[in-house]
């Protein structure tokens, strides 16, 4: 289902302390009344097909916290995007079911929870501006033309708050027992779009990597773009060519990347086995952080 500036002051630390609940840790982006609010609750689905939860109306922006067990730490953190078309959040099955998994090989992993634009009470939870924007992506599919898509409607929000998270993450690195020079972003079909942004956006927040997992270009890249893996597959309905374009422009600007195009696998591939290649991307992922020294223990300081 494709439901396809950083704040400026440090969060005091009655606000940084985190919350526990029955999953991870969950910290605050933003002190309250930091951010406006949409005016209606945020609320929750699940899919019938596949048991996804997908949180809507999202104005609290948070990070959820997924440490390794003790004794396994190695310094890499990963901030895992999910996807949701900036309307929603595709939060378990595109989010911490990856943390959790991330959290096992000795990765710090946190899940973000990025605002997203007000969706109506109905069955799709589909504003009229998600459906014009489905629109251009299905034609632009149809005809197969390599045109850069314009940003989507709260796509912005959502990555002021991936901005806000990666802050956060290397301000308290000491804290949770991470390099801030290994704090990494990962996001699918909406996050992937984020983590681009944020890949090739100011050098303050600029992820140390990035995974981009079936998402689309933003322009220009520059030399010292975030070292990118990039993984989409070929019979993608919505974005079937822009993984090769993204791979064409790190590559023309110098910047390190990698590609994988799986043959089958459609749009929104995660951990839940489909027969496929695309069944190995995680694997891959973690082969790729391996060769760049992001698997083996850190020195801490």
């Amino acid at each position: 289902m494709v439901i396809l500036g950083v704040a400026d002051a440090v969060l005091p630390g009655a606000v940084i302390a985190q919350a526990a609940n029955a999953h991870g840790m969950i910290i605050p982006l933003y002190a309250a009344g930091k951010v406006p609010s949409l005016g209606v609750p945020e609320t929750r689905a699940k899919l019938s097909k596949g048991g996804e939860t997908i949180l809507f109306n999202v104005s609290d922006p948070t990070l959820e916290l997924f440490r390794p067990a003790p004794g396994r730490a190695n310094g890499t953190a990963v901030i895992v995007a999910p996807g949701g078309g900036f309307v929603g959040v595709e939060y378990q099955e595109g989010g911490t079911v990856i943390a959790r998994k991330l959290a096992r090989l000795g990765v710090t992993a946190f899940v973000l929870k990025y605002r997203t634009i007000r969706s109506p009470d109905t069955a799709t939870h589909m504003p009229e501006t998600h459906l014009k924007e489905m629109g251009v992506i299905m034609a632009r599919a149809k005809t197969g033309t390599p045109v850069e898509l314009p940003p989507f409607a709260g796509e912005k929000h959502a990555v002021e708050d991936g901005a806000r998270a990666i802050d956060i993450v290397r301000q308290h690195a000491a804290q949770w027992g991470i390099d801030p020079r290994r704090v990494g972003l990962i996001g699918f079909s909406a996050g992937a779009f984020l983590a681009v942004d944020l890949a090739i956006g100011n050098k303050a927040s600029r992820p140390d990597f990035v995974g981009i997992f079936y998402g689309g270009l933003r322009t220009p890249v520059p030399a010292d773009a975030s070292p990118a893996f990039i993984a989409a597959a070929a019979d993608d309905d919505y974005l079937p060519n822009d993984s090769v374009q993204i791979y064409e422009a790190w590559r023309k600007a110098g910047a390190p990347a990698e590609l994988h195009i799986y043959e089958h696998g459609g749009h929104g591939f995660n951990l839940t086995p489909k027969g496929t290649t695309s069944d190995h991307w995680f694997d891959e992922l973690v082969w790729w952080m391996q060769s760049r020294g992001l698997m083996g223990q850190a020195r801490l300081k």
